[in-house]
């Protein structure tokens, strides 16, 4: 039988570059592994011309940020008429814009943090809400460009508004959720676990945390209450469904229970384009639910399409 050819997408322009490539080498090598034909493709501005001179069988996308998980490389692959992994055009868009997602995610009962949108112009003089609160990017990932503002910081923080800004004019104010940070994969239909992110030396999951080897710890699966576990489970299915999410995603929530076990629950976002680094999480969770490296890589192949 004929070897299926998979052009793994990798690297782009956006500001997680180095990820997609670290992300692209690893699915890469495990999907030669898998007896798959690979062709590796660093994207650039001529992906259209070098995708469609390759005509793989499958693109798999391993890009991560704008363009690569916003919905515009999924529109290429359309045109193309190339087979794609992962989400399709218009949930990797809302998925990508994090007010779009969350407003659809609150219209199914998914509880998510009070936030306001604004330009980065307008965070200057007065704090927009009380503190703490979270200055994020509005269509950014891997916490590029996140800032947290404490309860005792007595002005809005300076950088968002600074020259060195690269994470576009538009930015979420977002109330400060305390507690512990918690994600959850869905393959396909199917929920796996949650997992328990702890950070090592950073005071919250930030770049280094997520890529730096022992920058976080990882407690899979989470030592949480069955009730709280199944509830994140869930709504992390909840938000695949209603974004209308394919392939792979996962979602990030954060629990406050101080005060009590069942605490506060609040959905973050949801990530259609998931690390596959060395560091990442869903193949840790994936191994847990008992689904190797080359497994999970070999489903989202089989599972690409176009008309997603």
């Amino acid at each position: 039988m004929k070897r299926k050819h998979v052009a793994v997408l990798m690297g782009g322009f956006s500001s997680e570059r180095p990820v997609s490539l670290s992300s692209g080498v690893a699915c890469a090598d495990a999907l030669e592994v898998e007896g798959y034909s690979v062709t590796r493709v660093d994207v650039g501005r001529d992906v259209a011309k070098v995708i469609g001179e390759l005509n793989p069988d499958v693109a798999f996308n391993a890009l991560h940020g704008p363009y690569g998980e916003d919905g515009t490389i999924q529109g290429i692959l359309e045109y193309l008429n190339i087979p794609y992994t992962h989400s399709g055009v218009l949930a990797s868009a809302l998925a990508m814009d994090k007010q779009l997602a969350k407003a659809v995610a609150r219209t199914v009962g998914i509880p998510v943090a009070e936030a306001v949108i604004m330009n980065r112009f307008e965070i200057v003089s007065e704090h927009p809400m009380a503190p703490p609160y979270v200055v994020k990017p509005v269509n950014e990932g891997s916490s590029f460009g996140v800032v947290i503002v404490r309860e005792d910081q007595s002005h809005p923080p300076q950088i968002v508004s600074s020259p060195e800004w690269r994470y576009g004019e538009r930015v979420m104010v977002e109330r400060y959720i305390p507690g512990r940070e918690l994600t959850c994969a869905v393959l396909g239909e199917r929920v796996l676990g949650v997992t328990e992110i702890v950070p090592v030396g950073h005071s919250f999951y930030d770049y280094d945390s997520k890529y730096v080897s022992g920058g976080s710890k990882h407690e899979c699966p989470a030592k949480l209450s069955p009730n709280i576990y199944q509830k994140i489970q869930t709504l992390a299915l909840e938000a695949h469904r209603v974004i209308g999410c394919r392939g792979v995603t996962r979602s990030d929530f954060r629990f406050d229970d101080r005060s009590s076990e069942d605490g506060e629950l609040v959905w973050l976002e949801i990530n259609t384009q998931p690390g596959m680094t060395p560091t990442s999480l869903v193949p840790e969770i994936a191994a847990e639910a008992g689904l190797g490296f080359g497994e999970l890589l070999s489903w989202i192949v089989e599972d690409a399409s176009c008309s997603r």
